[in-house]
């Protein structure tokens, strides 16, 4: 009988009295934060402000470590060089949250970041680490540099009878599909007066032979795709070809390329910026550009 009674009774013996007006912020915080693991990275956010619980709850490690990829510290590693000197005292969502700013690889031509809607890894290949036929030859190509770039350069053509544009690159990509796209744009874009132009008179050879463009992955998958340069003075997104990966325990290995290589006629006037890995449910966003 006294063990019952003393569950309706607080440590100084008097009788525990539910709020009035219970509300959210009477709910436990663990309960909070069961049910945020079944929420994405921006409504948790919302969520936290609501009160100083949900706030609370939104930081257990146990709801970001179930947004961030489940190899997660084989990412860190590929980038950062070690999981201790990065996380070093850093709680799960801090982790998220380092891991969603872009993060600059392999002497700075790579970037890497995860999309902060998704958890979902993003990488980009920029011009400089690009395999480019001709790059060092100035009648041919030259490097420019812009803030239209998320590198802040792009490599430019001038004139040339053979285009080819490859590059590879080996990630722990995490489980799931992705596409490739090459992000370029016909014609040489600048500022007069506070306004961007586009400059055309490099631009010819490209209404005559599609571009075509490939991609391997190192356990066989393969695409390949074509299509004609076109609307000078806009960046377009080219999709390459899409890859699955099936595990997350070792690296991928995925080769592009783009090639015009028709020697009847030259080709000029191309600007390259980037090469961008991403999940393939971001294809249709992407064409949008």
């Amino acid at each position: 009988m006294g063990s019952s009674l003393s569950l309706f009774l607080n440590p100084r013996g008097s009788v525990a009295v539910p709020p009035a007006n219970p509300g959210l912020g009477d709910l436990p915080e663990s309960c909070v934060a069961s049910v945020m693991v079944y929420l994405n990275p921006s409504e948790i956010c919302s969520l936290s402000m609501l009160n100083r619980g949900f706030r609370a709850a939104s930081s257990a490690d146990f709801v970001w470590e179930s947004k961030l990829p489940i190899n997660y510290e084989l990412l860190i590693d590929r980038v950062f060089g070690g999981v201790d000197d990065f996380s070093n005292n850093l709680c799960k969502r801090d982790i998220y949250a380092r891991l969603c700013r872009p993060s600059y690889f392999d002497g700075g031509s790579k970037k890497v970041w995860l999309d902060k809607g998704t958890g979902r890894v993003c990488l980009s290949i920029s011009a400089n680490g690009l395999a480019i036929t001709g790059i060092d030859d100035r009648r041919y190509w030259s490097r420019i540099k812009t803030d239209e770039s998320r590198f802040q350069s792009i490599a430019y053509l001038q004139q040339i009878w053979w285009v080819e544009v490859g590059g590879e690159v080996d990630f722990p990509f995490p489980a799931g599909s992705y596409s490739i796209f090459y992000r370029l744009q016909v014609g040489r874009s600048s500022r007069r007066f506070g306004r961007r132009i586009c400059n055309s008179e490099h631009v010819h050879g490209w209404d005559k032979k599609p571009v075509q463009f490939q991609l391997s992955t190192s356990d066989g998958q393969q695409a390949t795709t074509q299509c004609y340069m076109k609307e000078p003075g806009k960046w377009k997104y080219h999709h390459v070809g899409d890859f699955t990966v099936t595990g997350s325990a070792a690296n991928m290995k995925v080769k592009f390329s783009m090639t015009q290589i028709d020697c009847t006629h030259t080709k000029g006037g191309l600007c390259v910026d980037s090469v961008l890995i991403c999940p393939s449910e971001f294809t249709e966003r992407l064409k949008r550009f």
